[in-house]
């Protein structure tokens, strides 16, 4: 388990190795992060599964290294291999193509090149074993740069082994990894120094003991970086609470599943919102959801709602997937439709016999992946919506929690 002040693997700028197999991907990890960390063999396809490590790459800030099995790898046992080396790219931030100098780009290299420009993956291209190529493939090119397709991209000459190009390297990861940085705001962009923001936090059976979940974490350290007041309460003492201050709150954020409660406890024109709407807004989904959270109410029994988690957990009796969220999705369509689940770093990239998904606040998940998750749904024609919102809407409050928002 991540020590309670290391950065979650969400708010990390993902880095991903990729290229066919002894093209030395390992070696790059190992002399890139300082330690062995991938094993490395002349054996192709040593690398079976994606191996992942949060480290910190100046002037980025935190990172998590991904380092995915070759690209080329063959059977049935390669192909999945494969499949999950592609998935990797679904929360590639930026991506560093190892080429092995000795033989120059591939065609399988090419095709990889040709998929992060699809998906708009700024690009670094290592030619390793550079120290050992006769012909000599490969250039230095580490500022970015636009290439033909309008992506940015990088070439840096690396030999692995000799440890030469490596700082080289870093540098040009870095240089495109700055852009993949500027996160979204929270919260802080809709309150001023001095606020006071009340933050509901539920003390029940579902809640970590002697912890807050991370949204809550989150939002109080982008309150308090706002120079604003986070005031923390519990449902049961939120009166007390608001009776306690000067004056009104600028802003109330609930845990949804205490939207109710908490709308029938504060005034009507007081603005509240929830954790799980800000992380959607955070990750830049918010846009979609907004939309497709009232295609819920249209749902038929024969329908399938896909409910999909980033992380996982132990399920309890009255968990919100997979209790509470479809009571409240049968309790707005008037009908019974079925549910499957998903949880992790599993999300199909086939939602045929999907009508509707319904996602967590992906706090887990870095904001190219919940991208990725929306954009496989909007390709599907399939609604793309989150607990937040269908919470707010079966409660009758989803324009009174959109409302504070920034939303023009």
């Amino acid at each position: 388990m991540a020590g309670l002040n290391e950065t979650p693997s969400g708010e990390r700028v993902h880095i991903g190795f990729f290229g066919v197999r002894n093209a030395g991907k390992s070696s790059l990890v190992n002399a890139v992060t300082g330690q062995d960390l991938a094993v490395v063999s002349d054996v192709a396809g040593t690398t079976t599964d994606p191996v992942r490590k949060a480290m910190e790459l100046l002037p980025v800030g935190p990172v998590l290294i991904v380092d995915t099995p070759g690209i080329d790898d063959a059977g049935d046992l390669g192909s999945l291999r494969v499949e999950k080396a592609r998935r990797a790219l679904d929360a590639t931030d930026v991506a560093v193509l190892v080429v092995d100098a000795t033989r120059g780009m591939s065609r399988v290299d090419a095709q990889l090149v040709a998929e992060f420009r699809e998906r708009s993956i700024p690009y670094v291209v290592a030619w390793n074993k550079f120290d050992i190529a006769e012909a000599r493939h490969g250039t230095d090119a580490i500022e970015p740069e636009r290439d033909e397709a309008g992506c940015l991209a990088c070439h840096v000459r690396t030999s692995a082994t000799e440890g030469d190009g490596i700082d080289a390297l870093k540098r040009a990861i870095a240089a495109l990894g700055k852009g993949a940085d500027s996160r979204r705001k929270l919260v802080s962009d809709l309150i001023a120094p001095g606020d006071v923001v009340v933050l509901v936090v539920p003390i029940d059976s579902a809640a970590p003991k002697g912890r807050l979940i991370l949204p809550q974490q989150q939002v109080i350290r982008d309150i308090v970086e706002a120079r604003a007041i986070a005031c923390v309460t519990s449902v049961e003492a939120l009166p007390d609470t608001l009776a306690a201050l000067s004056g009104d709150p600028k802003l109330v954020i609930t845990d949804s599943q205490a939207f109710g409660a908490v709308a029938a406890a504060i005034p009507d024109d007081m603005p509240l919102t929830s954790f799980s709407i800000l992380m959607a807004r955070y990750k830049g989904t918010l846009p979609v959801q907004m939309g497709a959270v009232d295609a819920l109410d249209g749902l038929c029994d024969d329908d399938v709602v896909l409910v999909s988690e980033g992380c996982t957990h132990h399920r309890q009796c009255g968990d919100i997937g997979t209790v509470k969220i479809p009571a409240w999705v049968r309790g707005m369509c008037g009908a019974n439709p079925r549910f499957s689940f998903t949880a992790g770093r599993e999300f199909p990239t086939d939602l045929d016999g999907v009508s509707a998904v319904v996602h967590c606040g992906g706090c887990m998940l870095n904001a190219r992946e919940m991208e990725h998750r929306a954009q496989v749904s909007a390709a599907a024609d399939v609604p793309f919506t989150n607990y937040g919102m269908v919470i707010a809407k079966a409660n009758g409050l989803l324009d009174r929690a959109l409302a504070p928002l920034d939303l023009a």
